[in-house]
């Protein structure tokens, strides 16, 4: 195909995919429960730190959440009790388990008391051209408070290597328009000409297919690769063909 060609093609399947439709078995049904911004952002941010896995799974034990945070997230992170969070006892999403919901909750906390909330955190770490760095940032401010070691894991660090698949597609869920009403848009001081495609093992193998991508691992290097590609297919939006390739991966098995 030439530039043209895939052009035409991905934007038909981004059509075809960023939709309604698309949430129904997706887990970004979660957070599309809640109507408040801070509600939205923090069922949003718990939601994609467990998606990994198959995603039933993932709506499940993220449902699961929400009931243990009586369904009003906002509310239970910044007024929870130490018996509130003695109630997470037994959950358990694969490697992510009441010790980390636990801690998540509390960094979510100060983050919301004491750093003006998620978004206030990342818009002040954003740079020209880049939101991986923001991205470490966030990893630092989020774990400045006393932590369990092993929580550390369930952040990622792009400036470590990492795709940081799970944060990326936070950020798209966050910051891309609402006019499909899939993503929410909620975060207006973040560009999305910014965003990352979520590159993980579906995204990447279509992207290699369609010759947007050569790096074999799905590592930080890759998702820079990934990103010059896809801005040139679309420089304002490009995160958009995430749900392009994501669907030709999953749902077509091309």
């Amino acid at each position: 195909m030439t530039k043209a060609e895939l052009k035409e093609f991905l934007d038909v399947k981004v059509v075809q995919y960023n939709n309604p439709d698309f949430i129904n078995s997706d887990p970004l049904q979660i957070p599309h429960r809640f109507t408040k911004k801070e509600d939205i952002e923090i069922a949003g941010f718990l939601t994609a730190t467990i998606a990994w896995g198959n995603r039933k799974s993932i709506i499940k034990n993220a449902d699961k959440m929400m009931a243990l945070m009586h369904n009003s997230p906002h509310d239970f992170v910044l007024n929870h009790s130490d018996d509130d969070l003695g109630n997470f006892k037994g959950f358990v999403h694969r490697t992510f388990n009441e010790t980390d919901f636990a801690f998540f909750v509390q960094s979510l906390k100060n983050i919301y008391t004491n750093h003006g909330g998620l978004e206030a955190v990342f818009k002040t770490h954003t740079k020209e051209n880049d939101l991986q760095t923001a991205i470490s940032k966030f990893k630092t401010t989020f774990f400045e408070i006393e932590h369990p070691l092993r929580t550390t894991k369930h952040i990622s660090d792009p400036l470590k290597g990492s795709a940081a698949k799970r944060i990326n597609m936070f950020l798209r869920w966050m910051v891309r328009d609402s006019n499909t009403n899939v993503d929410f848009g909620i975060w207006k001081t973040i560009d999305p000409a910014l965003l990352s495609c979520p590159l993980d093992v579906h995204s990447g193998n279509v992207a290699r297919k369609l010759g947007l991508l050569k790096r074999k691992q799905n590592d930080a290097k890759a998702l820079a690769e990934l990103d010059k590609s896809l801005r040139k297919l679309d420089p304002k939006d490009p995160s958009k063909y995430d749900f392009a390739l994501f669907g030709l991966g999953v749902f077509e098995g091309f």
